[in-house]
C-alpha cells in the first residue's frame, strides 16, 4: 500500500497530460512572420529563463510553428520534462520522436509492472 501512496505523489498535481490541437489563431501572413520572429529570437537567446521559454512557448503554439515545437520538445526531453516534450511533438506533427518517446514509455512500464 506504501508504494501505491508514493507512485501517487508522483502524480503531477495538474494531473495526467492532455494533448489537443490548439487552434492556430488567423493571422496575416506578416504578422506571423514577425511573431515566429519574435518566438525564436526568445528561444535562441544564451541566457534564457523560464518566462521567456513559456513567452516563445506559446507563439509557437498560437502560429502553428512546427520548427519552434519540435525545439521546444527537444528544450523540454533536455530538461527532463518528458511529457511536456511529448505534447509539444506531438503537437508539431513529429511522428518519427512521439514514436520513439512512447516506445522508451513503454518500456519503462514494462519495467515498472514486473517490479
Amino acid at each position: 500500500m506504501k508504494k501505491k501512496e508514493e507512485l501517487l505523489k508522483k502524480v503531477p498535481e495538474s494531473g495526467f497530460l492532455k494533448i489537443s490541437n490548439p487552434e492556430t489563431a488567423a493571422l496575416p501572413r506578416d504578422k506571423r512572420a514577425l511573431l515566429i520572429r519574435k518566438g525564436n529570437e526568445l528561444f535562441n537567446r544564451e541566457e534564457i529563463n523560464q518566462d521567456e521559454i513559456e513567452l516563445a512557448k506559446k507563439i509557437f503554439l498560437t502560429t502553428g510553428y512546427t520548427d519552434g515545437l519540435i525545439r521546444l520538445g527537444d528544450y523540454y526531453l533536455g530538461k527532463n520534462m518528458a511529457l511536456e516534450a511529448l505534447r509539444m511533438y506531438w503537437l508539431a506533427p513529429y511522428p518519427k520522436r512521439v514514436n520513439w518517446m512512447l516506445e522508451r514509455m513503454v518500456l519503462i512500464m514494462k519495467d515498472w509492472l514486473k517490479e
